[in-house]
C-alpha cells in the first residue's frame, strides 16, 4: 500500500485557474453563436459555410478528446493542460484576425484540437489533486457550477462583446482567459508524480476512435441540414457505427489501449456517462429553442436573451454548491441523480408551455430556476462518480469520457430536436394555414415556431425523465465519503481518484 501523500498547499489556487481554463472551453461555443450573424456578414460567409463556423470546433473537439485524455496521462497532466492552453489561445487570436472564411473555419478546427487536450487534462488534474472526500465534494461542487454555468455566461458575454465592441472580440478574449490560466499552471498548478501511463500511445485506437466519433457528430449534424434518411447521412451513420465497433475489438486486443474497456464496463461509470448524455440533449434543446423564442419572438436582444438564462445559472450554482456538495458525503449519488433530473425535467416541462405572448415572470422564471435547480444537484455526484476509483493512469482517458458523451449528447440533441421542432411547425402550418396571406403575417409565422419549439421542449422533458430513470436503475454506488476501489483492485487505495465535473 502507498504511503499517504500530503494533500497540495496550493490546490485551491490551482483549482480557480483550472476552472477558468474550463470555462473558456464551455463558454466558447455559444460565445460564437451569439456572435456568428455580425461574423457572416462581415466575412461573407454563405448561408451553406456558416454552420462549419460551430461544427468545425465541435467535429474536432468531439472526435480528439479520448486521445486528449490518454496523452495527458502520457505527458503529465500539467504539460498537457499548457499546451492546451496555449494553442487554444493562438487559434482563437487566429479567429479573431480572420480576413476570410476558410481563416475562421481552420482556426475553430485548431480551437477543437487544443481544447480536446485542454479538458480532460484539467480534468484528470482535479481528480488527483483533490483526494480528501469533503475536500473533493467542495471543489467539485464549484468546478461543476463552473462549467454546467458556462453556456449561459456565453451568451451574456457573446452579446455584450458582439453590441459593444465587434464579433472578433467573442474570439480574442479567449486569449485573456488562457494568458491568465497559464501564468496559474506555471506558478501554483503541482501533478503529483504517481499515476503516470508509461505505455506508447495506441495508434490504431486514436485513428478508429476519432474518426468515428467524428463521422457520428458530422452524420448528426448533416441529420439536421439533409434529413435523418439522406443517403451521406446514413452513410455517416453506418461508417461510424463500423468504425467503433473495431475500436471496442481492437480495445479489447492490444496491449496498451487508448480506452482501456474498464473504463466503460463498470455499472456506475457507465451509468454515469449514459444518464449524462441523455440529460445533455435536453439541455442543448433548451438553450437552442429558448434562444430563438427570447430573440425572434419576444424580441429580446442579445444582451437581454442572455440575461434571461441568469436564474438558470443561479439555480445551478445553489444545487451544485449547495444541495450537491452538502449531500454528497451523506446519500448515495442516485438519491441526488435520479431526483436532480427529474426535477430540471419539470422545470423542462413548465417551459414547454410557453406561448407568443407567455410571460417570462410566470412561466420562463419558474422553469429555468427548476432546471437549474435540478441540473446542478444531479452533475455534482455524477461528475464525481464519473472517475470513481480508476486507476491513477486512466485518470485522464476516463476525464475524456465524460466530456465525449457529453459532445455527442449534444450533437444529438442540437439535430434531433430541431429536426422535431421543425416538422411539428410544419405540420401546425399545413393544418391552421387558410390562405397564402397568413404566411406574411408575423403572428401566424410566430405561433408556428412557437408550436415547434414546444413540441421539441416536451421530447426534451421525456428524455431529461429517461435519465432519471436510468440514473436511479444503473447507479447503485454507495456514498462516497471515504477512499474507494480502484479498478482491478481488491484492497483499498490511499491514492483514490475518485472525480471529474463537467
Amino acid at each position: 500500500m502507498p504511503e499517504t501523500r500530503l494533500p497540495d498547499p496550493k490546490r485551491w489556487t490551482a483549482l480557480s485557474f483550472i476552472a477558468i481554463a474550463q470555462l473558456m472551453v464551455v463558454l466558447d461555443a455559444t460565445v460564437v453563436n451569439i456572435a456568428l450573424p455580425s461574423a457572416q456578414a462581415d466575412l461573407g460567409i454563405s448561408d451553406g459555410n456558416k454552420q462549419w463556423v460551430i461544427t468545425a470546433y465541435t467535429l474536432a473537439f468531439g472526435g480528439l478528446l479520448l486521445f486528449g485524455g490518454r496523452v495527458s496521462d502520457l505527458w503529465g497532466r500539467r504539460n498537457t493542460f499548457i499546451v492546451g492552453l496555449l494553442g487554444f489561445a493562438a487559434a482563437s487570436a487566429v479567429g479573431g484576425a480572420a480576413v476570410n472564411t476558410s481563416m475562421l473555419l481552420g482556426a475553430r478546427a485548431l480551437q477543437g484540437v487544443f481544447g480536446a487536450l485542454l479538458a480532460p487534462a484539467a480534468l484528470s488534474l482535479l481528480a488527483v489533486m483533490f483526494t480528501d472526500a469533503k475536500e473533493r465534494a467542495k471543489a467539485f461542487g464549484i468546478y461543476g457550477a463552473i462549467a454546467g454555468a458556462g453556456a449561459a455566461v456565453g451568451l451574456i458575454l457573446g452579446g455584450v462583446l458582439t453590441q459593444a465592441l465587434n464579433w472578433r472580440w467573442a474570439l480574442f478574449v479567449n486569449i485573456l482567459f488562457a494568458v491568465v490560466a497559464v501564468i496559474g499552471a506555471i506558478t501554483v498548478i503541482r501533478e503529483p508524480a504517481e499515476g503516470h501511463n508509461r505505455n506508447r500511445l495506441d495508434i490504431p485506437g486514436v485513428i478508429l476512435a476519432s474518426t468515428g466519433l467524428v463521422s457520428l457528430v458530422y452524420g448528426f449534424s448533416r441529420a439536421e441540414t439533409d434529413g435523418w434518411t439522406a443517403s451521406v447521412t446514413l452513410g455517416l451513420f453506418v461508417a461510424s457505427a463500423v468504425l467503433l465497433v473495431a475500436f471496442v475489438v481492437v480495445e479489447g486486443r492490444v496491449k496498451a489501449p487508448l480506452l482501456p474497456l474498464r473504463v466503460v464496463t463498470d455499472r456506475n461509470r457507465g451509468g454515469v456517462y449514459l444518464s449524462l448524455g441523455l440529460a445533455i440533449i435536453g439541455m442543448f434543446g433548451l438553450f437552442l429553442f429558448l434562444t430563438y423564442y427570447l430573440q425572434q419572438v419576444m424580441g429580446y436582444s442579445a444582451i437581454k436573451s442572455g440575461f434571461a438564462f441568469l436564474p438558470m445559472v443561479g439555480g445551478m450554482v445553489v444545487g451544485s454548491t449547495q444541495i450537491g456538495t452538502r449531500l454528497m458525503l451523506r446519500v448515495r449519488p442516485r438519491l441526488l441523480m435520479a431526483p436532480g433530473f427529474l426535477v430540471a425535467a419539470v422545470g423542462m416541462l413548465i417551459l414547454a408551455q410557453i406561448k407568443v405572448d407567455s410571460s417570462y415572470a410566470a412561466v420562463l422564471l419558474p422553469g429555468l430556476i427548476l432546471m437549474g435547480l435540478g441540473m446542478g444537484t444531479a452533475f455534482m455526484p455524477a461528475m464525481s462518480l464519473a472517475t470513481h476509483g480508476v486507476r491513477p493512469e486512466d485518470a485522464g482517458v476516463a476525464s475524456a469520457m465524460v466530456n465525449t458523451s457529453q459532445q455527442v449528447g449534444g450533437s444529438i440533441g442540437t439535430a434531433l430536436l430541431n429536426t422535431l421542432a421543425t416538422s411539428a411547425s410544419a405540420t401546425w402550418v399545413s393544418s391552421h394555414l387558410t390562405s397564402k396571406a397568413d404566411l406574411k403575417q408575423q403572428l401566424f409565422i410566430n405561433q408556428a415556431a412557437v408550436h415547434g419549439y414546444s413540441v421539441a421542449i416536451y421530447w426534451a422533458t421525456g428524455i431529461l425523465a429517461l435519465a432519471s430513470v436510468l440514473a436511479f436503475v444503473l447507479v447503485d454506488a454507495g456514498v462516497q465519503s471515504g477512499p474507494e476501489r480502484v479498478d482491478g483492485d481488491t484492497s483499498v487505495e490511499d491514492f483514490a481518484i475518485p472525480v471529474i465535473a463537467h
